[in-house]
């Protein structure tokens, strides 16, 4: 007969969890493993909540495990480290995104690019090597082989760093690779939430032209004066999104709801490139007629490997970028979840763990 979530492991862990796809959080008992040789244990102070922790604990996307702890945006303090670990000591700032394992022998891997490795093993309701399931970071401590642990510098908030693990490194990545993040680049950020908003600050520390693209002409001031766009386009209006068809070199399209493309195509210089990060739960339409017509690119981008994950934790710190988050307690997390689906939130919410948690505990 299998173990409960509690009997499992020998350390004993809290946290909140799912029980099925109602979405419903609530206190949950479950355990970790001992910590390794190359095992990082870490006391969790903050966790980000990510749209994806709103998918998932709906099972949106049809692969979710339940019960299910959900959180990967985990920042904490290092309590105990494995005989082998050199990465880190006791007392250290560290973090854990979006995944915590993956073959480490397959071309992905060898490349850091373990974000594309088949065999990943996502930080919760994922399998682990031990077949049992992943547990994320809404919960008092975490372990991870040292791989999977970020570094943060001392002069990053951990609060408002934590949502830099997974919306960060999600925004960070695709700028990069596609030959956006060059000084005088043209750069639209479609939706200003919490992707966006991140992407808009990396954008121009890297020295691009930002055009924040929303349906809310609301957030123009917001786009403008608070996160320092250059321009903002409402792609509601007709009339703006013909005066600037043609100006961009790229677009980061974060929005996870069903949208149309082709407009966002439009906007596109030839051989532009317009990259999803947004996850629908519907197929999106596909204009192929204006791709052809103009050497343009339609792709997708996740996250990002370890090795450009720290990376991009120490050129935010340079660049002072962090994200603009509503810091809540645990037990206000299931109204935190109907805010984030109606998109009422500026920008992140991020789970006081360390003050909030032990309170809950039935």
């Amino acid at each position: 007969m299998a173990k409960s979530p509690e009997e499992e492991h020998p350390v004993k862990a809290f946290g909140w969890a799912a029980r099925d796809s109602s979405g419903h959080l609530s206190p949950f008992n479950f355990s970790r493993r001992e910590t390794g040789d190359e095992d990082v244990r870490l006391k969790v102070l903050y966790c980000g909540i990510c749209h994806t922790d709103l998918a998932n604990i709906k099972n949106e996307w049809g692969f979710s495990l339940f019960p299910m702890v959900p959180g990967h945006e985990i920042a904490g303090e290092v309590t105990e480290v494995g005989s082998k670990v050199r990465k880190v000591k006791v007392g250290d700032k560290v973090g854990v995104g979006c995944m915590v394992g993956a073959c480490h022998s397959c071309e992905s891997c060898a490349n850091d690019l373990e974000n594309y490795c088949p065999k990943m093993i996502l930080t919760y309701t994922s399998i682990n090597t031990d077949g049992t399931i992943t547990f994320g970071g809404y919960s008092d401590h975490m372990v991870a082989n040292e791989r999977y642990i970020v570094r943060f510098p001392d002069s990053m908030p951990l609060d408002a760093a934590a949502p830099l693990l997974c919306a960060g490194i999600t925004v960070y990545s695709p700028l990069k690779y596609f030959g956006l993040a060059e000084q005088g680049k043209h750069v639209g950020i479609v939706g200003l939430g919490g992707l966006g908003h991140v992407a808009v600050k990396f954008a121009k520390a890297f020295g691009a032209k930002v055009t924040v693209i929303s349906t809310s002409p609301s957030k123009k001031t917001e786009a403008l004066e608070h996160l320092g766009a250059d321009s903002f386009l409402n792609s509601r209006d007709p009339d703006q999104l013909q005066g600037a068809m043609g100006t961009l070199d790229g677009i980061i399209d974060t929005v996870s709801a069903v949208h149309p493309i082709l407009p966002l195509v439009g906007l596109l210089k030839s051989q532009g490139k317009l990259v999803l990060v947004g996850a629908p739960d519907k197929p999106l339409e596909l204009p192929v007629i204006s791709l052809i017509m103009g050497r343009k690119t339609v792709s997708g981008s996740s996250t990002g490997g370890m090795k450009e994950t720290q990376e991009m934790i120490d050129f935010a710190a340079k660049h002072n970028i962090t994200a603009d988050i509503e810091v809540i307690s645990m037990d206000y997390v299931n109204t935190a979840m109907e805010r984030l689906a109606k998109a009422d939130v500026r920008y992140r919410f991020v789970i006081d763990i360390a003050n909030t948690l032990a309170a809950t505990k039935p």
